[in-house]
């Protein structure tokens, strides 16, 4: 298994991830994460000059899509803002020159993770930012005096898969082995034995 590491390419600083992290195998330095739309997320989708394709609560079904009008059905869970308004002024060139639309997410309902075992306060956490696994557990009041520390790990599924990322919690807090730190995703749970 290939461990993390920091590459200088192009005068640029990248970051090295390895795939099994479940994230893109090359991210810039200096870039922040980009949001994605998740199930439960609201949103506001509106298009100029346009009044009567202006919506203020549209809630993306637990399948990720959402229903507009013009487009019908359309697929917005894991896109970001851009990509969805991009989609959304592709289907409506149909019926409206040079579309301009703007959406927005006004609740991050959908983004959500879960710590379970032996953490103080176990349960459903809300992310509005990316969270690490140590971030994570901080939320759930730490560790509690009978958890192994040195077993937990964070489920992640993607569709039908599933996989176990292991976290060691004594290595990290000892600033050893900090990949294993990972930023967490909408949906991602963290199993403290």
């Amino acid at each position: 298994m290939k461990s993390a590491g920091v590459s200088f390419v192009s005068g640029v600083f990248w970051i090295v991830l390895p795939l099994w992290l479940g994230v893109g195998s090359l991210v810039q330095a200096d870039e922040e994460p980009v949001y994605t739309i998740q199930p439960g997320d609201v949103l506001a989708i509106s298009v100029w000059k346009e009044p009567d394709l202006q919506q203020d609560n549209v809630v993306v079904r637990p399948d990720g899509g959402i229903s507009f009008p013009l487009v019908g059905d359309i697929q917005a869970g894991s896109k970001t803002v851009s990509q969805l308004s991009d989609m959304i002024s592709q289907r409506l060139q149909k019926y409206i020159p040079d579309p301009v639309v703007t959406v927005s997410i006004r609740k991050m309902t959908g983004n959500r993770i879960y710590v379970l075992g032996r953490v103080h306060h176990s349960g459903e956490f809300m992310a509005n930012r990316p969270l690490s696994v140590m971030q994570a557990l901080a939320m759930a009041g730490g560790l509690t005096p009978y958890a192994d520390a040195k077993a937990i790990k964070v489920l992640r599924g993607a569709g039908t898969h599933q996989w176990s990322l292991p976290f060691n919690y004594r290595e990290v807090e000892q600033g050893q082995n900090l990949e294993q730190n990972i930023v967490l995703q909408p949906g991602d749970v963290v199993l403290v034995p």
